[in-house]
């Protein structure tokens, strides 16, 4: 199975800058596209920005100007630069993976999520 990482998360203050990485891992695949969601406190889980592998972007209204996401192919790994931090910012951000990957001889679709990494934003 296709397996993600992610690193970065931490404490901040209002203001401040985070860099949340993503990698993905597995035997024999392909990324289609890979994401950026996030969950706060009492809240549902949100997208906060996609790309594909043309390099396409999709961002949330909320963090449109200030968040960045950035992708390397090569690596099978998917950024995040999250600047002029809010304290609305806080959550659990997790990185979504969508693509193929080959077991056998066979080729099958995956949509892979990572584990999450606290992000939390003071005033």
């Amino acid at each position: 199975q296709v397996q993600l990482v992610e690193s970065g998360g931490g404490l901040v203050q209002a203001g401040g800058s985070l860099r949340l990485s993503c990698a993905a891992s597995g035997r024999k695949f392909s990324i289609i596209a890979m994401g950026w969601y996030r969950q706060a406190p009492g809240k549902q889980r949100e997208l906060v920005a996609d790309i594909t592998s043309d390099s396409n972007t999709n961002y949330a209204d909320s963090v449109k100007g200030r968040f960045t996401i950035s992708r390397d192919n090569a690596k099978n790994t998917v950024y995040l630069q999250m600047n002029s931090l809010k304290p609305e910012d806080t959550g659990v951000y997790y990185c979504n993976g969508r693509g193929r990957e080959t077991t056998g001889w066979a080729l099958r679709d995956f949509d892979s999520w990572g584990q999450g990494t606290q992000v939390t934003v003071s005033s």
